[in-house]
């Protein structure tokens, strides 16, 4: 049976399969980060875990009594999330099992969605077919929290590249306009020798066009030289204790960059229009008499 994570994949020293020096399976595997909060090292070292056992009542102060176990370290994992790697240690269903008193109950079962966006619909299929007894999360609503920030964030750095775009349509504009106001005596002599207003507002959009091809093209491709840096040197270190994770990844979705791309090209497009349409409406004799 497939492993419903792969966390297996994760560990940096030792194994998952939990057994001690003494042939049991009394192991446990703990994140980097607690492992060196607790100073331990796998095959050398042991913790203990301790829980209440509401179902044993110590006789002298009448309280749940407690109950510890003690297991040796075996492995260490990393998974680059701060929350997993500073508080999770994970051991054997068995000893699980003793330390909570569940006999041979469980007090939850993983279970692994075809694909991510698929998880939503199985958890609701599995809510309906377990009924009301049961609660079902999916891993969207288990970080939901930090999912609605990042939706968040992604919206004001879409905001942020439009604004971007159409500061540089202004700019085009300006340009393209300047360039009318200088040639508008070449665009009369033009006109004059039979060039349409058509042809002279084609010139101008393909002139626009440029601007914004080459400059989108440049731009893409720093973009995406700098996204690759930095996500492969990891140089924009975080606080792990707020943010999960040490370092800022980067993942650059085809989507994503598809669609900055064509806005950029279509801002650009749309700011020809004006100027174009100005030089074509130039008439042939006040465009060779202008100074």
């Amino acid at each position: 049976m497939p492993n419903v994570t792969s966390i297996r994949q994760r560990a940096t020293a030792g194994d998952f399969t939990f057994v001690s020096s003494d042939g049991e399976h009394h192991g446990a595997v703990l994140g980097t980060k607690l492992a060196e909060r607790l100073n331990v090292t796998p095959d050398r070292d042991s913790i203990t875990l301790l829980t209440i056992n509401p179902n044993r009542l110590d006789p002298l102060t009448g309280m749940p009594a407690p109950h510890a176990v003690t297991l040796q370290v075996t492995g260490i994992f990393d998974t680059g999330l701060y929350e997993y790697d500073n508080s999770y240690l994970i051991i054997s269903l068995e000893a699980a099992q003793q330390l909570a008193g569940l006999d041979s109950a469980v007090t939850g079962i993983e279970v692994k969605a075809p694909s991510r966006d698929a998880a939503s619909a199985v958890s609701s299929r599995l809510q309906d077919s377990l009924g009301p007894r049961y609660l079902t999360r999916d891993w969207h609503q288990q970080n939901d929290a930090l999912f609605t920030a990042l939706e968040l964030e992604k919206l004001g750095m879409s905001v942020s590249l439009l604004l971007i775009s159409v500061v540089a349509a202004f700019n085009i504009i300006s340009t393209l306009i300047m360039v009318v106001t200088d040639k508008t005596k070449e665009i009369g002599i033009l006109r004059a020798m039979g060039m349409s207003a058509r042809s002279i507002r084609l010139v101008f959009v393909a002139q626009g066009m440029v601007i914004g091809v080459v400059g989108t093209g440049l731009g893409l491709a720093a973009g995406l030289a700098v996204a690759a840096l930095i996500g492969r040197e990891r140089l924009i270190s975080l606080d792990p204790s707020i943010y999960f994770i040490d370092y800022l990844p980067v993942a650059t979705q085809p989507l994503d960059v598809v669609l900055i791309v064509a806005a950029s090209v279509g801002i650009a497009a749309l700011a020809t229009i004006y100027p174009a349409r100005r030089a074509a409406r130039l008439l042939p004799v006040d465009a060779i008499r202008h100074e």
